[in-house]
């Protein structure tokens, strides 16, 4: 605008005179409307859905079948019985569905914790029969995701097309992301049921109704399947797979190659086309607009044989669920068992679907958001370091090593935790408490264990009932089964409750106690700062645990004199004076400091 010249320059300095007044004085206004909370929305970005999501991940994992029944018109779906013949219901769908999530994100259950991204198990369609569980005690079914029939296909039990879009845009519209279950290793067992319905394998003497007789347990059906006829078991997946049936691929003993649980493994290397898997091409063509209700619409043109290897067909249905419905992110199971380059393929199609998706869907809740897709792996006994599945498509891993860990003193391993994640070369895992695979965390403790858990560096994986003390249920003769009991809706503790929503909302709040620097600033009572800044968002917390009675807290070197604090565990007040704020310990011993 340099085009001022004689008179004119006298009239430009008038003008920005008055222009700089007006502009000191809107400062001034806002100033003394703000006070010192001026710094707020760049604070709170990351909780509002706009700043680094993921650095602060609160993952709630929910077995989606043992959380809240929305739609108890879909509980028996594929003859499915909620008690099987023996009276046990270790193994069975027992009725949650997405219709129940969606209804607890309504009534504002996951915004009270404070999470900001729920994992559920997969809803694709499952094997629709039972297989033995183990000794042969109980009918087991895929209730929890894990036995994949058709990828095109919402199972029945979890819902329609329709919930599943509705679960996931309500989701959005809380800031809540969603992470889908898959699994690129494995297939499900073969069932009389399916068996029966879609003509491969050979039964002999029974049906699909059998039940165990005298003498016999849930096993006893195997006696009368002939597995040794190869022109029958070619009608099932055929060369997508490696099983102990005549006419396939020998199961390995490596970890990419073997049969995980006897389960048909899929045969991840093949990079050429084997034709599409006989059983789904029997499937879909038994089927017509009946499906529709269920069936994926981004996948309908992917229901036939494309030319395509097993790993590139099924990476492409996975993406298929991005595309339709704007889902955020993958946990993939069993990771340590597909071959790693796979795992970057999967994460580059999802990340390329969920941009279609936003394009697509301007103006819906998670269409506006920026984070890149997210995928978090399980690979068994994986600990807190850096390794080349960051490289290849992950973003996290489940960390097992955090449920042994038994000392009282926290700091070493917080220390050791975020210097580790947040070093040279940045990373993240997920910790949890308890799980579906181990065990759960001692109900009695969930105090203490909650405190521990969600002021951990990195992301955290809250298993559903931790927050409400579930109590273990039925396991049979598998250890595991008891950790999946119904949520315990009648029976919340609600002083457990309470405790993990007042943590859990200070965390979702501050991006800085999963993401952010850690100091130890005091060693009894417990006290120590989080710090982050980073891509233009700030954030600062003191945190303080152990503490009785009413605490001096030296805060000089967070927060400096005439600062307004406030506990966001009790809701007091205090201002920073020559370095210190006093607080009043609730009986739990935590103190979360943050900016009024």
């Amino acid at each position: 605008m340099d085009r001022m010249n004689g008179s004119g320059k006298g009239r430009a300095w008038r003008w920005g005179l008055a222009a700089s007044l007006f502009i000191v004085a809107v400062v001034a206004i806002v100033w003394v409307v703000l006070g010192d909370k001026a710094d707020a929305p760049k604070k709170n970005a990351a909780a509002a859905g706009l700043g680094p999501v993921w650095d602060n991940a609160s993952v709630y994992f929910v077995l989606t079948d043992r959380f809240y029944n929305g739609n108890p018109a879909n509980d028996h779906s594929y003859g499915r019985p909620s008690v099987d013949a023996t009276g046990k219901n270790v193994g069975t769908f027992h009725g949650g569905d997405l219709a129940g999530l969606t209804a607890k994100l309504k009534e504002g259950y996951f915004t009270k914790l404070g999470i900001n991204a729920i994992w559920i198990t997969a809803p694709y369609e499952q094997i629709h029969g039972f297989v033995s569980g183990t000794g042969g005690q109980f009918a087991h079914y895929g209730y929890h995701g894990y036995y994949a029939l058709d990828y095109t296909e919402m199972d029945r039990n979890m819902g329609t097309v329709d919930e599943m879009r509705e679960f996931v845009d309500t989701a959005h519209s809380m800031g809540i992301r969603v992470v889908m279950d898959v699994v690129l290793n494995h297939a499900g067992f073969n069932t009389l049921a399916d068996m029966e319905q879609y003509g491969f394998g050979k039964i002999k003497g029974i049906d699909a109704n059998w039940t165990p007789g005298a003498s016999q347990n849930w096993d006893s059906y195997q006696e009368a399947i002939d597995y040794k006829d190869k022109t029958a078991w070619a009608k099932w997946w055929g060369s997508w797979v490696r099983a102990g049936l005549p006419g396939y691929a020998e199961c390995g003993t490596g970890d990419k190659t073997l049969c995980l649980s006897g389960l048909p493994d899929f045969r991840t290397e093949l990079t050429e086309s084997v034709g599409m898997a006989p059983v789904l091409l029997t499937k879909w063509g038994q089927e017509g607009t009946a499906d529709e209700p269920w069936l994926i619409p981004a996948a309908k043109g992917l229901r036939a044989d494309k030319g395509l290897a097993p790993a590139d067909a099924i990476i492409g249905w996975l993406s298929a669920w991005v595309k339709e419905f704007g889902v955020d992110g993958f946990r993939v199971d069993t990771a340590k068992h597909v071959d790693i380059d796979r795992l970057t393929q999967l994460k580059e199609a999802a990340d390329g679907a969920l941009t279609e998706w936003r394009k697509t869907n301007t103006g819906k809740p998670g269409a506006e958001w920026k984070d890149k897709f997210w995928m978090v792996g399980e690979v068994w006994d994986h600990g807190v370091q850096r390794d080349a599945y960051y490289d290849n498509g992950m973003d996290s891993l489940i960390n097992f090593s955090f449920q042994s860990y038994s000392r009282d003193d926290m700091e070493p391993l917080y220390a050791h935790y975020a210097k580790t994640l947040h070093g040279e070369q940045p990373f993240d895992v997920l910790t949890y408490l308890s799980s579906h695979d181990t065990k759960l965390y001692d109900r009695t403790d969930l105090i203490r264990g909650g405190t521990r858990l969600l002021l951990m560096p990195g992301g955290i994986q809250v298993f559903y009932g931790d927050e409400t003390a579930r109590p273990e249920g039925d396991s049979g003769t598998d250890a595991t089964q008891g950790t999946r009991s119904d949520m315990n809706w009648s029976s919340i503790d609600e002083q457990v409750l309470a405790h993990w929503q007042k943590l859990g909302q200070f965390r979702n709040r501050h991006v800085a106690v999963g993401g952010g620097a850690h100091q130890q600033l005091a060693a009894s009572p417990y006290t120590f700062s989080r710090v982050y800044d980073k891509d233009g968002v700030s954030d600062k917390v003191v945190v303080v645990t152990g503490a009785s009675g009413t605490v001096t807290v030296d805060v000089s070197s967070v927060f400096p004199d005439g600062t307004k604090l406030r506990d966001a565990y009790t809701g007091n007040t205090a201002k920073v004076k020559s370095g210190k704020a006093a607080f009043s310990a609730a009986p739990e011993g935590v103190i979360l400091i943050e900016q009024e």
